[in-house]
């Protein structure tokens, strides 16, 4: 494998290491920094020429400065003659902008496709998608890997009695049915209305028998958890006894980590596709690793072997 290269630039480095330490290869050696004018500047220290080079880095907190340095890494490799470019993108920012939901407001989960497209990368890796469309918006192709084995196996092991999978909303029905599937569970769906532009968003109704049951809720994020508490405080309501949560990515911004601590679900299981600092890994959360995920599929990506192949079971 001395033709394949993995570098990562300064929004998750731990994550990077555990890739190439699964691939069992040096992470690759590159400065990324920021000039005292706030211009980010990046040096490649290894020769990349037709290298088969992959770029380790979610677009997460500070999410403009992650994608600034993405797309510099990028250009950077393809100024570099790297022979093929691939965005290792493990939670993909802007995503939930997806689509005109609103008059005259953009579309940017498309405008950083074609960012990351122009700027060199060939090809694109990713961890559940907020919405599957955003696949349809590259010209390149795209890889979107998934948590679901991760978090089911998680849950199988605790073994979980009585157990109902519950979707925390219309957008995340496909995930819990599949999440229901794997752990041999019931499906219920929680209706909610988001109110405004602010991240506020009302749970109206449970669809779905959940009275006396243990409730597992998925999601893809967790990001203020106002939507987490709501849906957690309407189960309690329709009679659950006990609640556990998961989703792939826990951006936990603004006030997630004190909800989360004050409201009474059991345990929050996540992964590590974002940074999940030691200030906010409460007792109650698990962060499981997706180092082997990520390594296998770069793996099997450079080989020339299936992706699909790692999800058939």
């Amino acid at each position: 494998m001395d033709e394949l290269k993995v570098f990562t630039g300064n929004t998750h480095p731990d994550l990077a290491k555990a890739v190439t330490d699964y691939l069992g290869i040096p992470l690759g050696r590159c400065e990324v920094f920021d000039f005292t004018n706030e211009n980010t500047f990046v040096r490649i220290l290894d020769n990349v020429r037709q290298r088969d080079v992959f770029v380790i880095q979610p677009i997460s907190s500070p999410v403009n400065k992650s994608l600034m340095e993405l797309l510099i890494m990028l250009d950077a490799f393809k100024r570099a003659s790297a022979g093929h470019i691939t965005a290792v993108v493990p939670y993909y920012g802007y995503g939930r902008t997806d689509k005109k939901d609103q008059p005259r407001v953009p579309i940017t989960a498309r405008l950083v496709a074609d960012l990351l497209t122009v700027a060199g990368a060939n090809r694109l890796l990713t961890v559940d998608l907020h919405a599957g469309q955003i696949q349809g918006f590259f010209n390149i192709p795209v890889d979107e890997l998934t948590a679901l084995y991760l978090l089911s196996n998680y849950f199988k092991e605790k073994g979980l009695e009585n157990l109902v999978v519950v979707a925390t909303d219309l957008g995340a029905i496909k995930r819990a049915r599949d999440l229901a599937a794997r752990l041999n569970a019931p499906l219920a769906i929680t209706e909610k209305r988001r109110l405004g532009n602010d991240d506020q968003t009302e749970t109206l109704n449970v669809i779905g028998d959940v009275n006396g049951k243990t409730a597992l809720t998925i999601d893809d994020e967790i990001d203020t958890a106002g939507s987490l508490v709501g849906v957690i405080s309407t189960l309690k309501k329709f009679g659950v006894n006990e609640v556990y949560s998961c989703c792939t990515h826990p951006i936990f911004s603004g006030p997630a980590i004190q909800r989360i601590a004050a409201c009474p679900v059991k345990e929050v299981v996540v992964t590590d596709t974002v940074p999940v600092p030691p200030e906010k890994r409460l007792d109650k959360i698990t962060v499981l690793s997706t180092a082997s995920l990520l390594g296998e599929a770069i793996h099997r990506i450079h080989t020339g072997l299936s992706i699909g192949a790692m999800f058939e079971q």
